[in-house]
Formats: C-alpha cells, sequence, structure tokens
C-alpha cells in the first residue's frame, strides 16, 4: 500500500524548514541529531513517525523547542490572553495519552509556559532528556514519577521542582489518575 504523500505545513514539512532555514544538509543535521540520514529523509517526507525521543533529538540538533514542529504559525495575534478553551494542543506522534498545553499565546517571548496532562501509566518519553533552557514544575494533581538522571523522586498535588538545565529527566504517571502539571522553561527548549 503506497502511503499518501505529506500535507504542507504538517509537523514533517516544519522539520524540513527549519533544516533549510539552519542551512543545514539532511546528512549535517542526521549526524548532529544522531540519527540516520536515511530515517531524517523519511521523516522530512511523511513516510516514518518518529518517537518523541527521535523529534527531542531534531528538535535539539535544529536549537528549536519541539512544540514547533507541531503548531501553525500566527501572524496575528490578537490577545495575550490563552483561555482554556482556546489553548493550543500539541499531540506528539505515538503518544497516546500524553497532552501538551501551551499557557502562553506563542512560543514567541523568552519563556515556554504549558500545562501537561499525562494519563494513567503514562511517560514523556522512553528515556530521561536534557534541553538548554531550565525548567521548574508544580504538580497541580495526581501523583507524579519525576526520573532525574540517576533519581526517581515522587511528587504530589502543590509540590514543585526546579531542574537546571541540561539535566537528563521524564515525567511518569505511575498511578491510576489522571497527572496534571504546569512547567515554564526559559528559554523555551522543549
Amino acid at each position: 500500500m503506497k502511503k499518501e504523500p505529506y500535507e504542507e505545513n504538517t509537523f514533517y514539512s516544519r522539520i524540513k524548514k527549519f533544516r533549510k532555514e539552519k542551512k543545514m544538509t539532511i546528512k549535517e543535521l542526521a549526524e548532529k541529531a544522531n540519527i540516520t540520514s536515511s530515517m531524517l529523509s523519511q521523516i522530512e517526507r511523511g513516510l516514518a513517525n518518529p518517537s518523541i525521543n527521535t523529534m527531542k533529538l531534531i528538535a535539539n540538533a535544529l536549537d528549536v523547542p519541539l512544540f514547533k514542529f507541531f503548531m501553525e504559525e500566527e501572524d496575528d495575534i490578537r490577545s495575550q490572553v490563552v483561555t482554556p478553551e482556546n489553548r493550543r494542543r500539541v499531540y506528539l506522534p505515538d503518544s497516546n495519552g500524553v497532552i501538551y498545553e501551551l499557557l502562553t499565546p506563542d512560543l514567541a517571548g523568552t519563556i515556554e509556559f504549558c500545562q501537561l496532562t499525562l494519563e494513567p501509566y503514562m511517560s514523556t518519553s522512553d528515556t530521561p532528556m536534557g534541553h538548554e533552557g531550565e525548567e521548574v514544575a508544580i504538580v497541580i494533581s495526581g501523583t507524579a514519577e519525576l526520573v532525574l538522571d540517576d533519581s526517581k523522586i515522587i511528587m504530589e498535588a502543590g509540590d514543585s521542582i526546579r531542574i537546571p538545565p541540561h539535566t537528563n529527566h521524564k515525567w511518569y504517571n505511575p498511578s491510576e489518575k489522571p497527572l496534571v502539571l504546569i512547567f515554564a522553561i526559559t528559554p523555551p527548549s522543549f
């Protein structure tokens, strides 16, 4: 069965757009992201669905926040107020039960502010990963298991933490209830 060509303005095409803006070849980006050139080529053409970890590697190699792969650019931001009804939701490939919502109107500022909802027994990634920005997070509801480098920390509603830049981490929901947390990263580097 032949796969349909990808549509413009999808995360596939946005990866290619950012790569070309950085004047990088497929080979250069693949090497920097530690993936194969053929895999990157397939991703850009919409022929492969990368894991969250692979997407983060590509975003880090391009020095862009991961969210930018999944959000349409808006030229006209009419308001800086973001209501629950107009939050931008980001669904990553193969990540059912992991929902990111942008709490700021866009990613143009110097801080990234998001809400993360993890359904029971879901995780933000397979392996802990770091990013350039400093991160702070607060658990709004549920129980969180934060894998921070080689440690596991259990956090409950109301608990907060600061995660230094480049610290490998991932969030996991070890309970039967949804986990909701809010985090901010500066500079934006999700």
